[in-house]
């Protein structure tokens, strides 16, 4: 914890008060929340950002998209366009966001929307000639004005939110208390040998109540990297000497999956624009060099200058265990 955020320990007091009045508000129905007849599951966290929330509503949508009509619904960070608005073939990664726009993309068979107002956001997706069976929240677990049927609070393995505070000494958007809504808490980027004795520490540490279930996942990358018009092995990408480019919370892991001693590293802010003197400054790095980027920033520049550089590395969760009964606590929810 740096000197500057130790200095504002009373505004993070205050606001966890703020926090906590205002969700005790809607526990008790004085603040209203609504609730909807198709299942809703949102997906969150307690902390800003990097926890892995996009690879897990993909999860999501492999899961389920086969058997029901799905939409998910984003706020749309960083987009340029306002209100609600339903991906069609004109959208792209500024109108939509690049999240949502990456799920437009990936999946033909599912509708994509974004509102920051995520009550009127539902109610519109409810209204369209083609209604979904069931709506995915992304990064919702604090928008208590829609009362989701189920939530899954995701935390990072190596930032888990018993160990944090609240903002702005720490990275937490509500107490640690809030987790007591989770029907399921999942630990994200995990190594991929958690033993089970660190399992059961961290079960301790996060201190669930019987009726929630906790799992451990860890993040998956494809054995290819994808360019607009050829595929390459990441064993071949590994040992050649390569750009690495990344505008997304916590890039660290990507660049230590795939850099060498030769390659240069190049971050920029997560959800970022990149302007024209953005992709000057990237391409004078990379010369004729490849660039390797996350698919979430693909999405941002894959019509730009860079096109015929640039390949992204496909990631997804991927549970360490128990992976059958995630499943079947996600399909009896939507059952009921």
């Amino acid at each position: 914890m740096n000197v500057l955020r130790k200095i504002l320990f009373p505004f993070a007091i205050l606001y966890g008060f703020i926090t906590t009045i205002r969700n005790f508000l809607f526990d008790k129905g004085i603040l209203k929340s609504t609730s909807f007849d198709v299942p809703v599951i949102a997906v969150g966290n307690l902390s800003v950002g990097g926890t892995g929330k996009t690879p897990q509503i993909e999860y999501l949508i492999r899961l389920l998209s086969d058997k029901y009509k799905i939409a998910t619904l984003s706020r749309g960070y960083k987009r340029q366009s306002e209100g609600f608005v339903l991906a069609d073939a004109s959208s792209n990664a500024a109108i939509l966001g690049d999240e949502p726009f990456q799920f437009f993309q990936k999946f033909s068979n599912i509708q994509v929307a974004v509102d920051a107002n995520r009550t009127n956001g539902i109610t519109q997706l409810l209204s369209q000639k083609v209604k979904p069976e069931i709506i995915l929240l992304d990064d919702a677990y604090q928008h208590r004005k829609v009362k989701a049927g189920f939530y899954i609070l995701l935390t990072s393995f190596d930032d888990l939110y018993a160990d944090d505070f609240m903002l702005p000494t720490g990275n937490l958007r509500e107490s640690r208390s809030g987790a007591s809504r989770a029907n399921i808490v999942i630990v994200t980027k995990c190594p991929k040998d958690l033993s089970d004795e660190k399992q059961d520490q961290i079960r301790q540490k996060l201190k669930l109540s019987y009726s929630q279930q906790l799992y451990f996942t860890f993040i998956d990358y494809d054995d290819l990297v994808y360019g607009k018009e050829e595929k390459i092995a990441v064993s071949e990408i590994k040992s050649e000497s390569k750009l690495l480019l990344a505008g997304i919370a916590k890039p660290t892991p990507f660049f230590d999956y795939l850099k060498n001693e030769s390659d240069e590293c190049l971050t920029f802010p997560d959800h970022h624009h990149f302007s024209e003197t953005d992709l000057e400054e990237v391409q004078n790095k990379a010369q004729s060099k490849k660039i390797i980027t996350t698919e979430k920033d693909y999405v941002r520049l894959k019509d730009s200058k860079l096109m015929s550089q640039l390949y992204y590395l496909p990631i997804k969760s991927t549970f360490i265990n128990n992976k059958q009964n995630f499943d079947s606590s996600i399909l009896e929810y939507v059952k009921r």
